[in-house]
């Protein structure tokens, strides 16, 4: 097997230098990812922040693979790489840009829930974890994608409105909303059709994770369960 020395030497780099970048990486993503309430971090950034000092064009790939390996085993998250969806209905190919500049990454624990909680999550954050559940539980029973009209009936029928600019949770509801489509939980699509244009609200990748799609169907049939039960007793 080649030692590490060799392997970085067609990177005219040396190990030090390698796990300083490492490190510069790692630091980088935990920072941008609490900075931005866990918003995707473009791959453009990681590659600029790594070729700031040095021009070899495979350096970056070499660097932030060692970095997702150490957030994983160091860190207990998985720096998940998201490739930017495409709207399901309209495709162009003029749509299909390099997948490259649509690359982008975040964090996502590998913890169990219940060590999650207790160690891990933000306990002045929680009623946005609840909204962003709540939304994503919505669009999902409407089969992965609802128009934006229903979306807010449903959360209308919870309190939510979207003209409300001051809730006493969740401040201005509109761009809390907003907010999940920069996070990646959903995607916003406009269709333009005989009628005028619509907009509709589809799950993307972060949303379609196996571990939140069982959470969302653990609570619905918790919810059946309920209402069959309460029904029976009446």
């Amino acid at each position: 097997m080649a030692s590490a020395g060799s392997d970085l030497s067609q990177f005219d780099i040396s190990k030090e230098e390698k796990d300083k970048l490492v490190g510069e990486v790692i630091r980088y993503v935990l920072f941008k990812s609490h900075q931005n309430s866990g918003c995707p971090i473009k791959r453009e950034e990681l590659t600029q922040l790594v070729t700031k000092n040095y021009r070899n064009r495979n350096l970056p790939a070499l660097v932030i693979n060692e970095a997702r390996e150490k957030l994983s085993s160091v860190f207990g998250y998985e720096m998940r790489e998201l490739q930017k969806s495409r709207p399901s209905t309209n495709q162009t190919r003029a749509s299909q840009s390099s997948s490259a500049d649509s690359r982008s990454y975040v964090l996502m624990s590998q913890l169990p829930a219940d060590l999650y909680r207790r160690y891990v999550e933000d306990v002045n954050a929680v009623h946005l974890s609840g909204f962003t559940f709540v939304v994503i539980s919505i669009v999902h029973l409407a089969g992965g994608k609802i128009p934006e009209d229903n979306l807010w009936h449903h959360l209308r029928r919870l309190g939510l409105h979207e003209s409300n600019e001051n809730h006493q949770e969740f401040g201005n509801v509109k761009q809390a909303l907003e907010a999940l489509v920069q996070q990646r939980y959903l995607q916003k699509d406009k269709v333009t059709g005989p009628e005028g244009s619509t907009i509709s609200y589809e799950l993307a990748e972060r949303a379609l994770d196996a571990r939140i799609i069982e959470k969302i169907k653990e609570n619905i049939s918790q919810v059946v369960k309920k209402d069959v039960t309460y029904g029976d007793a009446e």
